[in-house]
């Protein structure tokens, strides 16, 4: 199986300790704008078993990430935003969106806690938005995230309306 053009993830650096640079950053952005999905993580951790995942995130206006959760195994994430800005929005089983506030770098709301369970996911507002992500690991694929049976799938066009009309939610 080939790799696809544009990865989800770039490579993790090498060595015990990895320099945060802007060479780093650079990339990472390069690859987001250029990718279909609007974003790239660039992880720090070296392999998927890591027990704590640590990233930057690096997000273009028009992407979509489906609400989800980490209910199973139970997982809680902490974002702070290095440059640009998101909605975030929160929401219940339903789908009835329960907060909505605008994290925005270097302002008095820089990032979020997310405690396991609670339905998530950002809109994002500016480009070349950068979060540094901190989470529990072991990465499984088929665990990490339960998507939101009431959330449209990535790709087709009711997500690419989801996007536009929860720009707006306040």
């Amino acid at each position: 199986m080939s790799k696809p053009a544009f990865p989800m993830a770039l490579d993790a650096p090498e060595g015990n300790v990895s320099k945060l640079d802007r060479a780093m950053l650079d990339t990472a952005l390069d690859v987001s704008r250029r990718s279909p999905r609007g974003r790239v993580i660039q992880p720090l951790h070296k392999d998927a078993d890591a027990t704590l995942h640590r990233m930057l995130n690096c997000l273009q206006p028009g992407t979509y990430i489906r609400p989800h959760r980490h209910l199973d195994p139970p997982k809680a994430e902490c974002f702070v935003l290095l440059s640009g800005a998101v909605r975030q929005l929160l929401f219940d089983d339903e789908g009835t969106v329960t907060d909505s506030f605008v994290i925005r770098a270097g302002s008095e709301v820089f990032g979020a806690d997310i405690e396991p369970g609670v339905w998530h996911t950002w809109i994002v507002l500016e480009p070349d938005t950068v979060a540094f992500e901190v989470k529990p690991g072991p990465y499984t694929k088929a665990t990490d995230k339960d998507f939101a049976p009431w959330a449209p799938e990535e790709g087709t066009e009711e997500a690419n309306i989801f996007i536009e009309t929860a720009s707006y939610i306040v």
